[in-house]
């Protein structure tokens, strides 16, 4: 008997190590499904494809007739107008949906699902423009947009001097053509630029955004010969496995921490693990920590929320960099989106933090498709001098295409200028006092949103609770507002919007609210609650997962 209570005593004090860890990643994760990966793809799995048929489109909520009625009169109304607008645009965009899956995927995730076919049937819009100038872009039809898309981040500057950049670069380039493999001399002057910028040692190359990250995790795995990667909820880091962990991925998470933001549990598990080669940080999740990226595929309530604390999330980077300081952690920031939009230095500089590594895209390719890597030169080693066998390869046939590379050149160049810096001086309190000016306006005219925002990017939340918020997105159309297909989720404005560009913005979005307004689509009884639409939608799932 002593013998058998000896191996039992032995045996848990062997599994109490594994146990104690196991729970400090448990308390280190959001109680959300947003932080729970395997929960979350497992629960992807059940949930029921269901469409509501038109009576239970314009009446989800328990409206009365008359609602109802109006609800109906102007949605189609709403659509015959949007199709009156533009013609060529929408009979384009249907004619090219056969044959690019991304316009499919987009055109079927613009609402939430139970809405999207008939919206796609009865509200259509056009995915081609055909012209770009100053805030603008036109369409196939000669329908002029304010362009609230920021074309995924890529347009910080504005679309003008986006042209300029690859005039310049194909300038540049023109003699040299396409030869690739050998590089253009501007591309010399390119890395002594960035590493000024990103006040790191080395660079490479890459061909996008989401393969530069890839890039920047390997070498730190290849490095550290750790495996686990650490990424915080919601965060967005490019759409390859292991960086995206939940739904929307075919495989499982593997060697991914998905850990909750700005929380001391997860500094302890940053502390105590042994296997983590890296930490990746997307500054742009400051906005909304631990909440994946807005979208209103997703808004079937009015619970929707963001805000930004910019001396809270410093404070938070302040912390991790100590912890992988002290641990061996290889930090990097994943400025692929954000990158040069909040400072000429980007996060790294507008924080006060400096990563071990930094990941670039989007704008600094001066509009040609980029991404890269900036590290540590112990860190950005591909191979070993005493294991000449034992290699860390990249590579990629177009990366440092001499075009790219000349458009980048031209944007470093112009970072530089006293025009462009002008543009960054107070950044911060421009746009919180137009966020400021802007809610105000809503209040004041009963319209029932409100903007957060870090620097020129805005997402809006909505204050009272309703089934039909994601609606807004085509009334903003209908008045003039390009919004990407992500919809209300995301405002990108670019640097060069003025005050009355601004001033026209708040006008289009009233007269579109309002007219929402008077079609009914906001219409509210005391009893509808978020909490009850929520528990109506569970109701809704059960009832089809047993069909």
């Amino acid at each position: 008997m002593a013998y058998e209570t000896a191996i039992l005593v032995g045996a848990l004090a062997a599994a109490f190590p594994s146990i104690k860890r196991r729970l400090e990643l448990s308390r280190a994760k959001h109680p959300s499904l947003t932080g729970h990966s395997r929960m979350a793809k497992r629960l992807a799995g059940w949930i029921p494809g269901y469409a509501y048929d038109e009576a239970m489109f314009f009446n989800c909520d328990g409206a009365p007739d008359a609602i109802v009625q109006s609800r109906k009169a102007g949605f189609h109304a709403l659509g015959g107008r949007l199709q009156a607008k533009s013609p060529k645009s929408i009979e384009l965009s249907a004619q090219a949906r056969e044959s690019i899956p991304d316009l499919r995927f987009t055109g079927a995730y613009r609402v939430p699902y139970q809405f999207s076919p008939y919206v796609r049937q009865h509200l259509k819009t056009g995915s081609f423009v055909q012209s770009s100038e100053g805030v603008t872009v036109t369409d196939l039809d000669g329908q002029r947009y304010i362009d609230l898309t920021g074309s995924y981040g890529v347009n910080v500057m504005g679309t003008d001097f986006y042209k300029s950049c690859i005039d310049a670069g194909v300038s540049i380039a023109r003699d040299i053509g396409m030869v690739l493999g050998a590089y253009h001399p501007c591309v010399a002057d390119n890395v002594e630029r960035l590493k000024k910028i990103s006040g790191q040692d080395t660079v490479s190359f890459h061909m996008s955004g989401t393969e530069a990250v890839m890039q920047a995790v390997r070498l730190a795995r290849y490095h550290t010969g750790k495996r686990h990667l650490v990424r915080f909820c919601g965060a967005y880091h490019g759409w390859w496995e292991d960086v995206q962990p939940g739904p929307g991925n075919p495989l499982p998470p593997r060697e991914t921490y998905t850990l909750r933001d700005m929380h001391e549990a997860s500094l302890r598990v940053l502390r105590t693990r042994k296997n983590i080669a890296c930490v990746l940080i997307n500054p742009l999740q400051a906005l909304h920590p631990n909440k994946n990226a807005p979208g209103d595929s997703t808004l079937l309530d009015s619970s929707r929320q963001a805000g930004y604390d910019r001396a809270a999330y410093t404070q938070w980077l302040h912390e991790v960099r100590k912890v992988c300081t002290e641990r061996g952690i290889v930090l990097i920031f994943d400025e692929v989106f954000l990158g040069f939009r909040l400072a000429p230095g980007g996060a790294q500089e507008y924080f006060g933090v400096r990563a071990d590594m930094v990941t670039y895209g989007k704008t600094l390719g001066g509009g040609l498709p980029v991404g890269v890597v900036c590290g540590k030169n112990a860190l950005m080693q591909r191979f070993r001098d005493k294991r000449p066998a034992d290699v860390c390869f990249a590579r990629g046939t177009f990366n440092s295409h001499p075009y790219v590379m000349g458009a980048m050149n031209e944007f470093l160049r112009r970072l530089e200028t006293p025009e462009v810096q002008a543009l960054y001086e107070g950044q911060d309190e421009r746009w919180n006092h137009r966020r400021e000016v802007f809610n105000a306006r809503m209040k004041a005219e009963g319209i029932p949103v409100e903007v957060a925002n870090m620097s020129s990017i805005w997402t809006v939340s909505y204050t009272q609770p309703s089934r039909y918020n994601w609606m807004l997105q085509y009334y903003l159309r209908d008045a003039g507002l390009a919004l990407s297909w992500v919809g209300t989720g995301r405002f990108i404005f670019t640097l060069n919007f003025t005050e009355d560009d601004m001033a026209e913005v708040a006008d289009r979005f009233v007269r579109a609210a309002q007219q929402m307004k008077q079609d009914g689509f906001w219409w509210h009884s005391p009893e509808l609650t978020n909490k009850s639409i929520k528990r109506t939608l569970l109701k809704e799932m059960l009832v089809h997962m047993g069909r």
